[in-house]
C-alpha cells in the first residue's frame, strides 16, 4: 500500500494517483485507489459522480460499510476506486472518540489485501486524522513535488511528520520515492532544485520526471486518466514510464535476470 502525500497543495498528488493507477493497470496489475480527500478529486478524475454516491470511504471509516460494498470501477482505466465526497469532512469529528481511530482504514483494507497488487492512497494536503489513517495503512510513501524552493520547505515538514508516525504508530513506513512533477526543463530554478533533491535523497528520487502538460490538466474534466484521454501526450507517457519504474523497484523477482 502506497500513500501519495505532501502537506503542500498543488503539487500533482491526485494527478499522480489517477495516472499511476491507470499505468499500473495497463501493465496488468490489480489496482485500488483510496480517495481520502473530501474534495473527491480522484473520484471525479476517475469518472465517478461524487454527488451520487450512496456509500463512500466515509462509511468505511465509520464501520458502516465494507471496502467491497463501497468500491467502484473507474469509468475507464481498468482500476477500482474507494470514492470520497464532502461527507468525508465530518469523519474526523465523528471518529475523535473512537478506539484505534487512526487504524480504521488499515483494518478495512486488510480484508481485501489479497485482491490487489497495489493500493494507492490519495491523502489530503494537510496533516489530519484522514492523512494519519493513510499513513498508518501504508507501507511506503510516494511524495510528488514541484521543483520550487517553497516545496523544499514543505518536504522537510513531511519528512518530520513521517518520522513521528514511524515512531508512534507505524514503524514499517518509509519513503519510497520523490517524484518531480509539473517539471519545466527550461527553468534554471527547476534544474537547481532537482539537483538538490538528487544530491540529498539519492536513489529515493524517481528517475522519471513528469513534465508540465496541458493534456494531463484537461483529462480530469472528462473523468479520465491522462493515459485514456490522450495516451500519446508527454505527461501520459511519463506516468506510464513511472509505473514501469515503480514495478521494477518493487517487483525485482519479475525483472529479467542479467546474464
Amino acid at each position: 500500500m502506497i500513500a501519495v502525500a505532501n502537506q503542500k497543495g498543488g503539487v500533482g498528488k491526485t494527478t499522480t494517483v489517477v495516472n499511476l493507477a491507470a499505468g499500473l493497470a495497463e501493465l496488468g496489475r490489480r489496482v485500488l485507489i483510496v480517495d481520502l480527500d473530501p474534495q473527491g478529486n480522484a473520484t471525479m478524475g476517475s469518472g465517478i459522480a461524487k454527488q451520487a454516491l450512496e456509500r463512500s470511504v466515509y462509511h468505511v471509516l465509520l464501520g458502516d460499510a465494507s471496502v467491497e460494498e463501497t468500491r467502484q470501477p473507474a469509468k475507464e482505466g481498468g482500476y477500482h476506486v474507494l470514492p470520497a465526497n464532502r461527507d468525508l469532512g465530518g469523519a474526523e469529528l465523528e471518529l475523535v472518540n473512537e478506539l484505534a481511530r487512526e487504524a480504521r482504514l488499515k483494518n478495512a483494507l486488510s480484508l481485501v489485501d489479497d485482491q490487489y497488487d497495489y493500493v494507492l492512497i490519495d491523502c489530503p494536503p494537510s496533516l489530519n486524522l484522514l492523512t494519519l489513517n493513510g499513513l498508518v495503512a501504508a507501507n511506503s510513501v510516494l511524495i510528488p513535488m514541484v521543483c520550487e524552493y517553497y516545496a523544499l520547505e514543505g518536504l522537510s515538514d513531511l519528512v518530520t511528520t513521517l518520522r513521528k508516525v514511524r515512531a508512534a504508530v507505524n514503524p514499517r513506513i518509509e519513503i519510497m520515492g520523490l517524484l518531480r512533477t509539473m517539471f519545466d526543463a527550461r527553468s534554471n530554478l527547476s534544474q537547481q532544485v532537482s539537483e538538490q533533491l538528487a544530491s540529498h535523497f539519492g536513489n529515493k528520487v524517481f528517475e522519471t520526471v513528469i513534465p508540465r502538460n496541458v493534456r494531463l490538466a484537461e483529462a480530469p474534466s472528462h473523468g479520465l486518466p491522462g493515459l485514456v484521454y490522450d495516451r500519446n501526450a508527454r505527461g501520459a507517457q511519463a506516468y506510464l514510464t513511472l509505473a514501469q519504474e515503480l514495478t521494477a523497484r518493487l517487483e525485482p523477482a519479475t525483472a529479467t535476470p542479467s546474464v
